[in-house]
């Protein structure tokens, strides 16, 4: 799992594991432990203490780290802003499609050309199939999972991620709605293709926490009432999380 700090207690058993990696620090420590009988690493995106901004977060440590480890499915629950009327604050969505609008994150580990001890570097040109940046099966498992449980989830739907910290101007956003997506956030990329080169599953799990700046009718949103919702909807999207891990099937577990 990748996700907020929040989620320290939610494993049993819990040991806090440094990984060297490569690629320099990773967010903080790998905290490893089990849920519902299944072993289970957890790794802050932001650090313990949140200390990394979206466009600061050490992402190719992290998912080495986590790789290094024997990690071969990650679950990354996150937030988003809602980018359609008819999604609302307080549901789940599945995404499916990505959009990135980043710049100046390293996102790969083939960075030819780069420096010569690094993993990945100083060899051929690699290019990362990227067409369905989301495991299917897990995708299928976690809306699965949620539906059993009737709690409020779309599946499906295309995440706009952007730099930050700053959110959306409502003309950008007003953008962002004329292209057809569906939701937006700022620490989607690039976990997802850094997991796809590392042949690990990922699959994101978004808890939508407001109307984003070109929603009309809606007061443009801010950090306080992100995170607010976030910290009122934590045991809910651990909850959700818990119950997929004990029903992953095993060929999820293994590559």
């Amino acid at each position: 799992m990748i996700g907020g700090s929040g989620f320290y207690e939610f494993l049993a058993d819990a040991v806090e594991v440094d990984v060297s990696t490569p690629f320099g620090p990773a967010s903080g420590p790998v905290v490893v432990g089990s849920v519902a009988g299944r072993q289970v690493a957890f790794l802050a995106r932001h650090g313990p203490d949140h200390r990394y901004a979206a466009h600061r977060v050490p992402y190719r440590a992290n998912l080495w780290a986590l790789h290094s480890l024997g990690v071969t499915s990650i679950i990354a629950p996150c937030s988003v802003g809602s980018l359609r009327d008819d999604i609302h604050p307080g549901q789940f969505v599945v995404v499916d499609q990505i959009v990135d609008r980043t710049w100046g994150r390293p996102d790969t580990f083939h960075d030819v050309g780069g420096p010569s001890d690094l993993p990945g570097t100083g060899g051929p040109v690699h290019h990362q199939s990227f067409a369905d940046p989301y495991d299917p099966a897990l995708r299928a498992l976690i809306v699965g999972v949620a539906r059993d449980r009737s709690v409020d989830v779309i599946d499906g739907a295309t995440m706009v991620v952007i730099n930050g910290p700053r959110f959306s101007s409502r003309a950008e956003s007003r953008w962002f709605r004329q292209m057809g997506w569906d939701v937006v956030n700022m620490t989607g990329y690039p976990e997802a293709v850094l997991a796809a080169e590392l042949g690990v599953r990922y699959a994101g799990v978004a808890l939508v926490t407001d109307y984003d700046a070109g929603v009309g009718g809606h007061e443009p949103v801010t950090m306080d009432a992100v995170f607010a919702m976030m910290r009122s909807n934590v045991a809910r999207v651990q909850d959700l999380i818990r119950s997929v891990i004990a029903g992953m099937p095993d060929e999820l577990m293994c590559q």
